[in-house]
Order: structure tokens, then sequence, then C-alpha cells
């Protein structure tokens, strides 16, 4: 089993899911249009599922972020940009047409993560630079669809968010962090390193985080990074399992070498 569930949403049967993507748009998709994946008694199969593109359209460069319930009810919605940038999306009815933004991006920005959060939730940002910050929910005022958004961690020269994650009251959080050198291929090994989310102290929105990684000889940056929980499954991009090491109780540590890197992780559901 390597399947790898990195985002979910609440629906009606007969209702709508929104697709969030990099450029900041919600795209509407028809949940009866969805494939419906067979009953299993262990965990879900995405054997039966077809790719996203079947069912709508993204722009050159535009790639698939989260995804968000379009009920009445659902939770405000949690966007993070690469540029250090958080907003959360005040609730409100979704537009009747297709498509629509959620986010005014500057320039050369995209959307990093779209997660639900409700004011007693954690934001936290990773950044390429392995600075880690984690702030409360509360401290982000919703905002209407067309704001920008607010400063979410201060980043220094260089360095970009690179993961994004919510963590409710009482879950067992943890951070993921694929550190290697920027010149060399995406998938290629790296150190790998799963630390939990309470040797990371809580700081204040906009401020510089805290160090979640220490570098190893030839590494400069984290080229991936997953804010989850634990236990939590990782798959490379061929679809094939990747053993995760078990938590480092060291805040600042250095990862452990991995032959594959992984191209998705989620906490078990």
């Amino acid at each position: 089993m390597h399947d790898v569930v990195v985002a979910r949403a609440t629906a009606t049967v007969r209702g709508h899911v929104g697709v969030v993507t990099s450029a900041g748009r919600v795209l509407r998709v028809h949940v009866l249009d969805l494939p419906a994946l067979p009953g299993t008694a262990g965990p879900a199969s995405l054997a039966g599922g077809v790719p996203l593109g079947a069912f709508l359209t993204l722009e050159r460069g535009e790639s698939v972020v989260g995804l968000a319930s379009l009920l009445p009810d659902a939770p405000t919605m949690a966007l993070a940009t690469a540029s250090g940038t958080i907003k959360r999306v005040a609730t409100e009815a979704a537009p009747s047409r297709d498509a629509w933004e959620v986010i005014r991006l500057a320039d050369g920005d995209t959307v990093v993560g779209a997660l639900p959060a409700d004011d007693d939730d954690e934001l936290v940002l990773l950044a390429s630079d392995a600075q880690l910050l984690r702030f409360p929910a509360s401290s982000v005022r919703p905002q209407g669809r067309p704001a920008g958004g607010m400063a979410g961690i201060k980043l220094s020269a260089g360095a970009r968010v690179v993961a994004f994650g919510v963590w409710s009251p009482g879950a067992a959080g943890v951070v993921i962090t694929l550190a290697s050198d920027s010149a060399a291929l995406l998938d290629a090994g790296g150190s790998l390193k799963v630390t939990h989310g309470e040797v990371f102290p809580g700081k204040g929105r906009a401020t510089g985080g805290v160090r979640a990684h220490r570098f190893l000889k030839g590494e400069d940056e984290i080229r991936r990074g997953w804010i989850t929980t634990w236990p939590a499954v990782a798959a490379s991009t061929s679809g094939e399992p990747v053993d995760l090491p078990l938590p480092d109780q060291r805040r600042d540590g250095s990862g452990a070498p991995c032959a594959s890197a992984p191209a998705a992780v989620a906490g078990r559901v």
C-alpha cells in the first residue's frame, strides 16, 4: 500500500468541492463527476482514481495545492505563499461561477498550501533555509477574497516558503524535512528528518522562526517539507513507498541519508 491522501474536503453528494491552485484560484468541481473509490476493509486505495486534469483546466505553470469545502458552515481557509504571506479567507457564499480568486498575489508569488483553519488551530510555515514558524491562527484576521493577506514569516534573503500546515489542538504534529543540494536533481537523495512539533516553540506572526534542520556537507536548502501528523506515510514520484525515519527529538539536528526522496507525505486518516 503506497497511496498517500494529501488533501480532503467535506461536501454533499450533489454538491461541489473547490480545487485551490498555486495561482490563488479556486476551481469548482461537481462531486458527482468525481469517481467513487471502492470500499475496502483497510485504508482507501486510489487505484480507481482519475487524473484531476480530466475535470478541470489549469493554466501554464499552475498546480493544485489543496481542496476547499464550499459548504456554508465550512471553516475559514488558510493560504500561505512562497514569499511568506499568510491569509485566512472569510467564510462567505461561494460565487456561482466556475473559477474565482481567493487571494491577490504579488508579481512572481505563488500559493504553496491551502488548508481549513479555526481560531484555536496553529499555522506552521517552513522556509527553504530550514527556518520554521508556528503561531496561532487567531492572529490572522479573516479577510475577503480580494485581499492580499498579511505577513506570515520573515524570510532571509533568497529564502522561500516550501511547506505550510495546520495543527489542531491535541494533534500529534510532526515536521518532515528533506535537505539537499539546490543544484541536484529534485528527486535525488538527501537527508530526511522527522521532528515532533512540540519541540518547536510558538512565536509571533511575522517573525523569523527557529531552525528545524541542520544542513550536512553538500546541503544548502530544504528541497521539500511537510507539516502533518504522526504516524505518517510517504511515497515517491513513481508511487513506491518511502520509509520515513523515526521522529528525532532534536529540533535542529541533521537528517538521515535517504536514497529515494518522498514526493508526497501525509498523516494517517
